[in-house]
């Protein structure tokens, strides 16, 4: 029997990475279990859906604590109390502590609407047209204090088209988020990815593609 890693997600909005996070982990051989959806906004969208799901949940108002740090706090008790061992960030709108960070170093991934380190923070896709990029993406890394930087596990490539509009790009890298980070998640609970000094290393029957994919024109 396979063991499965207990994994939580943290969301701020609607929670379509979550949903594609869940979906995957329903699988028998998927490595890892969802235990907890967690929110900072007690009114995001994807903790509706979670409930619905029979997942446990919990909303914690950012704006009622004082710091990052007392907000963190709460989380990590709730963390610890369902035995949380990943956390995958799902649109997740707030930056985290560097002490709450190396707590949960190299256990901690997120996605990111760009191919990085290219167009990090807000309005990636408003970025990647006034570059005129060709080739746009998403990226899963591990999470490190500085926003939206840590070391690259896997990247899916997406084409940009004469014409497109920022909600064009939008939809065509979420379709491939939803398939990255499934992906992504599976090699960290698998404990097929290690991460030595900065540096992303897969065990030798990872085939590249799990990692990278290419853009269908």
């Amino acid at each position: 029997m396979i063991t499965k890693k207990r994994t939580a997600i943290l969301i701020s909005g609607r929670g379509s990475n979550m949903q594609a996070l869940v979906n995957a982990a329903r699988a028998a051989e998927y490595p890892a279990e969802i235990v907890l959806v967690a929110s900072n906004r007690p009114e995001a969208v994807g903790l509706r859906w979670a409930v619905a799901q029979g997942l446990a949940t919990l909303a914690i108002d950012y704006k009622t604590y004082p710091s990052r740090a007392a907000f963190e706090a709460v989380l990590q008790t709730a963390l610890e109390a369902a035995g949380v061992e990943l956390i995958a960030l799902a649109g997740f709108m707030r930056l985290m502590t560097p002490e709450f960070v190396d707590r949960w170093r190299n256990r901690m991934i997120n996605i990111h609407p760009s191919l990085l380190p290219s167009f990090k923070g807000l309005h990636t896709h408003e970025q990647a047209l006034a570059a005129g990029v060709r080739i746009t993406g998403c990226t899963v890394h591990f999470v490190r204090p500085e926003m939206d930087t840590g070391p690259i596990i896997a990247q899916a490539a997406v084409p940009v088209f004469a014409g497109d509009t920022p909600d064009d790009l939008a939809s065509r890298v979420l379709e491939a988020e939803h398939a990255l980070y499934p992906a992504a998640l599976s090699l960290i609970a698998s404990e097929r990815v290690r991460c030595e000094k900065e540096k992303i290393t897969f065990f030798e029957d990872v085939k590249q593609e799990t990692a990278l994919f290419s853009p269908s024109v």
